[in-house]
């Protein structure tokens, strides 16, 4: 949780100027708007407190409870700890804004993350979310595209390089500069969408993996080239999603 609180700690606008009392509410919506829980406990609260290096209130306790009735209630009690009043919720997440959607839609690709390995693979999509994290989303596309190419390359190595050179004897197409792969530096003499071409005619994939495939190639030639096109972080967080799971999860070395 240290990472994901720390990320969103630095989503909350001048978040030094707050008071303590102040951020147990954000903390609050953070263990339940944003991590789906179904209470905050005052340990949890204490805990992201902590995790930031930050100074908890001297009772955060009795500041929620305190907090629990009358006109300015902001927190309502629950089994298990507390969960935000309506109000109070949706004026932390307008003073989010933009730093939240970025906070939601990186918990969801670091829960892919989650799902990976140890490993040389695990590290490149650790680095691949840091990248939309900063922002920087157009990279993240270009990088989770050289990922699951990599792994592709991997996995016909693997298991399938018999029915993939047969596929690659059939090849007329002159762009295609090698007749047999032996290792992995000759898919290089191959261009990306012929690649995917023999994966299926090999039918090492299926046909509808092939469609997301040559869809997403579609959106990494965007994304690497400079253009008027806007990477929203929603598509980053879809294109990054359906690759991981309908190719490098499905398709286990």
């Amino acid at each position: 949780m240290t990472a994901a609180v720390n990320r969103f700690y630095n989503g909350i606008k001048n978040a030094r100027d707050l008071k303590p009392t102040d951020l147990v509410g954000y903390f609050a919506y953070f263990l339940t708007a944003e991590e789906d829980g179904a209470a905050a406990s005052t340990a949890a609260i204490e805990d992201c407190f902590s995790a930031c290096d930050l100074t908890a209130p001297g009772n955060t306790s009795a500041y929620l409870s305190r907090s629990l009735g009358g006109k300015g209630a902001k927190f309502v009690k629950v089994p298990g700890g507390y969960r935000l009043q309506r109000g109070y919720r949706d004026e932390i997440a307008a003073s989010l804004g933009a730093s939240s959607n970025i906070v939601q839609t990186s918990a969801e690709l670091r829960k892919l993350e989650s799902r990976f390995p140890s490993g040389a693979e695990k590290g490149f999509l650790t680095e691949l979310i840091n990248c939309f994290e900063m922002g920087a989303g157009r990279a993240a596309i270009v990088m989770c595209w050289i990922l699951v190419i990599d792994h592709l390359y991997a996995y016909v190595l693997t298991h399938h390089l018999s029915a993939f050179n047969a596929a690659l004897a059939k090849n007329t197409d002159k762009r295609v500069r090698v007749s047999v792969i032996q290792g992995r530096d000759d898919f290089s003499d191959i261009p990306e969408g012929k690649f995917i071409e023999f994966l299926r005619s090999a039918n090492i994939v299926s046909s509808d993996v092939r469609k997301i495939l040559d869809a997403k190639l579609g959106i990494r030639n965007t994304s690497a080239h400079p253009s008027s096109v806007a990477i929203k972080p929603s598509k980053v967080v879809e294109f990054v999603d359906d690759l991981i799971e309908n190719v490098i999860l499905k398709y286990s070395i």
